[in-house]
């Protein structure tokens, strides 16, 4: 009986081993993605085979830590090393800024050759909302502000942030016009972005999270925490070299019918909706504040925020033009600011208490047209 039972188990093993043997492998040779400490945004043309990655315009492009997604089991090499290369680190201080990649797929049949292209941007001061990232694997939309500037090095470019990564595990969005943040027609000029708080059903119920309102920022959401610790999941800020003393813009808002908190609806409390911008220092590049210490840091430098007795309930177009205030008795420090050792976020809500998720469900904020004025 032991001796047919061996025997068993070692057919069995054979057969595992041949299938693991006889599977194909992978033929793909491409680049999906790249990101990196500097890397703001970055485009992959997988026709023309061109990358561009926009970084910081203070970034040392002499030492760009970049990290590129690529098929299972595909390797990926620079097409002609540099003295200044490492594993995850390439020098591209070349006038041109420009470095060939090339992928080799698992199976070592199939090769691409990228042209990657590291492009030094500086956040733009007017933002339109006309233009989203396009991305066949991504069922919600991506904002992106991209003009160019008069230098043929510096672009002025920004891809907005929002919490639809987070809203998208409810499993309550079943189109694109589902999520909290989407993209509008009928703006003040052109398309506009709708922000909406949302119902986040059974799944929002189990987790404690109740509603999801609909946010846009300049930062980064990490979906790694936004279960475990929602409000640090909302990274906020980018380098900024200017000294803000406005930030204007148009918005429309309508409060939702019941307002509740942790999940239960209460009496009297009439939702608002937020927008502000925010200037802090950031010694070092990877610094970022969230969701939980945006207003408490004592690293803010500049705060421009309407205030909630100022939010206006219309169907039509409101302007609002809110003054950047000095925060902890701190001034900004002119070979800081040329340094790059400040960061600027523009922030905007449904729900002025929806990173605690209060709120009321069909609170609806548009906006559009927004500048940042600056001091010359």
């Amino acid at each position: 009986m032991k001796i047919k039972t061996l025997t068993t188990c070692f057919l069995f093993a054979l057969a595992l081993s041949s299938c693991i043997r006889d599977e194909a492998l992978n033929s793909e040779a491409a680049i999906d993605a790249c990101v990196g400490s500097d890397v703001q945004m970055a485009n992959i043309n997988a026709d023309s085979k061109v990358v561009n990655v926009y970084v910081h315009k203070g970034a040392d492009l002499a030492k760009q830590q970049l990290t590129f997604t690529i098929p299972f089991g595909a390797s990926l090499k620079p097409s002609e090393s540099k003295a200044g290369d490492t594993a995850t680190t390439y020098d591209f201080s070349a006038s041109d800024h420009s470095r060939n990649f090339t992928v080799t797929s698992e199976d070592g049949n199939w090769t691409a050759t990228y042209k990657v292209n590291v492009v030094l941007t500086e956040m733009p001061l007017t933002y339109h909302f006309e233009d989203l990232l396009e991305s066949n694997n991504t069922p919600y939309e991506i904002f992106y502000e991209f003009d160019q500037g008069s230098s043929q090095e510096i672009s002025k470019l920004v891809q907005w942030s929002s919490g639809n990564p987070g809203f998208k595990l409810t499993g309550m969005a079943n189109n694109k016009n589902d999520y909290p943040t989407v993209q509008a027609a009928a703006g003040k000029v052109g398309k506009c972005v709708k922000l909406e708080t949302r119902d986040t059903g059974s799944f929002g119920a189990m987790v404690k999270m109740y509603i999801a309102a609909g946010n846009l920022f300049i930062g980064s959401f990490d979906l790694s925490t936004a279960l475990t610790d929602p409000r640090k999941s909302t990274r906020f800020g980018f380098q900024f070299y200017k000294k803000p003393t406005s930030l204007k813009g148009y918005y429309k808002y309508k409060a939702g019918d019941v307002f509740t908190i942790d999940g239960q609806p209460q009496s009297g409390i009439k939702d608002k909706c937020d927008i502000y911008a925010v200037m802090y220092e950031a010694s070092d590049n990877s610094f970022m504040l969230n969701g939980d210490d945006v207003f408490t840091s004592s690293k803010v430098i500049l705060l421009a925020r309407m205030a909630k007795e100022d939010v206006v309930e219309s169907n039509e177009w409101t302007e609002f033009n809110l003054p950047f205030e000095a925060k902890n008795g701190l001034t900004i420090d002119p070979q800081k600011l040329n340094a790059g050792k400040y960061k600027l976020a523009i922030v905007l809500s449904s729900s002025l208490d929806g990173a605690n998720f209060k709120g009321a469900v069909g609170s609806t904020l548009y906006v559009d047209e927004i500048e940042i004025v600056c001091e010359d």
